[in-house]
């Protein structure tokens, strides 16, 4: 309760002008609960009004002003507390006076750069929200709505397959390939495995997804590792001329595209880590970096017809085919 203003106060309500056709996207919190929020891209506008319901008709709410913000920050859980804005936007919807009345207040933030997508880790947040305030001489009054956005990227121009060899002198030589470095978030692996030289007993072989994260800067530098997908390639010992075929499907796991420096605040890489175990439970492991993209419906059609063109490059398949109308439903 407020002692200035005769105990007036007042409900706020944010409400967006296109929240019954805009589509929403889930996102994973602090506590791992997964709530659904509006999915806005990068330079769209945010628009909407803003509700302020007074609880006691009749009695007059003086204020400091009312104005609502449009905010992007990145929080680092070792520094909490400080928030790090990269975008930060303000309008001014009342000037300070009071209100006699429940008022509706009308909001545009026109093209909003949305530079980063929206991430919450083991170390680091980032996210957008929407903050309207009524300012009072004791105690505000505020609400937040948070957003999600995502960043979308079109089919890489260059995308080159990647060859490695695992190999212990005399002992191990393991050749395998990928069909391609860079992979959009429902995309499929594809690649072989070939045993050139096996004098080791190999009990197991398993390829693992590694999602990597990294915060700070200089010596305050924080890396954490999490293991999102293993995929068993093979259970037995394998023998020399032997080839392994990989089909790996991206779609049913957790992920986010490939973050570099963000704001030079964090970063979140993927590895792919080829594992193999002897009967000895020795390890032996090669890691390659892929980069993950997310692929937006504008452009769905033009890049399924590319990464089937690149998928079948790797096959060897002489051509491709346009995709009919199913296939682009699928992809």
């Amino acid at each position: 309760m407020s002692f200035f203003g005769f105990g007036q106060s007042a409900d706020i309500d944010i409400v967006l002008n296109d929240a019954e056709t805009r589509k929403k996207a889930e996102h994973k919190g602090e506590d791992g609960k997964k709530d659904k929020y509006f999915l806005f891209y990068d330079g769209e506008t945010v628009s909407g009004r803003l509700n302020v319901t007074l609880k006691n008709p009749g009695k007059r709410l003086e204020h400091n002003g009312v104005k609502i913000e449009f905010v992007g920050q990145i929080e680092l859980y070792y520094d909490r507390g400080n928030h790090h804005e990269f975008v930060s936007l303000v309008k001014d919807l009342a000037r300070p006076g009071e209100l006699t009345q429940s008022q509706t207040f009308d909001f545009e933030f026109t093209h909003v750069e949305k530079p980063y997508e929206t991430y919450c880790g083991q170390n680091v947040k980032l996210r957008y929200f929407l903050r309207a305030t009524v300012g009072r001489r004791l105690n505000d009054i505020s609400k937040e709505l948070d957003i999600v956005v995502h960043t979308l990227s079109s089919y890489p121009e260059l995308n080159s397959s990647i060859k490695m060899e695992v190999g212990i002198e005399d002992c191990l030589h393991i050749e395998f390939e990928y069909n391609k470095s860079k992979y959009h978030l429902k995309d499929v692996i594809v690649g072989k495995i070939y045993f050139l030289l096996v004098r080791i007993k190999i009990r197991h072989m398993e390829i693992d997804i590694i999602k990597r994260e990294t915060t700070g800067t200089g010596p305050n530098v924080y890396h954490e590792n999490d293991t999102i997908a293993k995929y068993e390639i093979m259970d037995g010992a394998p023998v020399r001329g032997e080839s392994i075929p990989i089909r790996l499907f991206l779609a049913g796991y957790e992920m986010t595209p490939t973050m570099k420096d963000v704001n030079k605040k964090f970063s979140v890489r993927y590895y792919l880590n080829l594992v193999l175990i002897d009967e000895e439970e020795r390890r032996y492991f090669k890691q390659q970096e892929i980069t993950l993209w997310r692929k937006g419906d504008v452009v769905r059609k033009s890049m399924s017809h590319q990464a089937a063109i690149a998928s079948q490059r790797f096959e060897g398949t002489p051509r491709v085919e346009k995709p009919s109308a199913k296939e682009e439903d699928d992809s």
